[in-house]
């Protein structure tokens, strides 16, 4: 499972961007505002994705702190980790048919009828952004994107949907 989602993550990370979900919890008693510094966890930095993909990530979560007012400092008032997860999933849908139209083997008599099930398996995944007081050592804010994995993206595909997925998630900080 985790050596299959690795290498779909290198293919592609998310799929169509409208349908990413996003969710973020928080601490209440937490002060955003002071936040002004950050620095990558080594665990972020080791993130077990391929390196083009992991600085993709780093640089799309980067841009956004930037555009928050948090600045990169060997002096981080926050940790920034970041974690991947990924589980296969699988949908059906049953469709039913009739050779005579509808109704007509329902008042008639046999009621002749097909009922055909499709199935489809994707891989879903889940990134998660983590931010940690570093003077509490505790977690403050979590965000989270989760999608289809697309593993046919191509490069600027893959870059353009870790931005997006990214963004999203940077849409709900700081928290109201």
């Amino acid at each position: 499972m985790k050596i299959t989602f690795l290498f779909l993550l290198a293919l592609g990370i998310f799929g169509a961007c409208s349908t990413i979900k996003v969710s973020s919890d928080f601490d209440r008693e937490a002060n955003f505002a002071g936040y002004k510094t950050y620095a990558f966890t080594p665990d972020a930095e080791a993130l077990p994705v391929g390196d083009i993909n992991r600085k993709r990530i780093m640089d799309a979560v980067s841009n956004e702190l930037t555009a928050k007012g948090l600045t990169k400092s060997d002096q981080p008032a926050v940790w920034i980790d970041l974690k991947i997860k990924a589980q296969q999933m699988e949908s059906a849908t049953a469709t039913t048919s009739s050779p005579y139209g509808a109704g007509y083997g329902y008042r008639w008599g046999g009621g002749f009828s097909t009922t055909t099930i499709n199935v489809e398996h994707y891989v879903e995944g889940t990134l998660f952004v983590d931010m940690i007081d570093v003077s509490k050592k505790q977690l403050v804010w979590q965000g989270r994107a989760v999608g289809t994995l697309d593993p046919d993206a191509d490069a600027k595909k893959r870059e353009y949907n870790i931005n997006q997925a990214v963004k999203q998630i940077f849409t709900k900080y700081p928290p109201k």
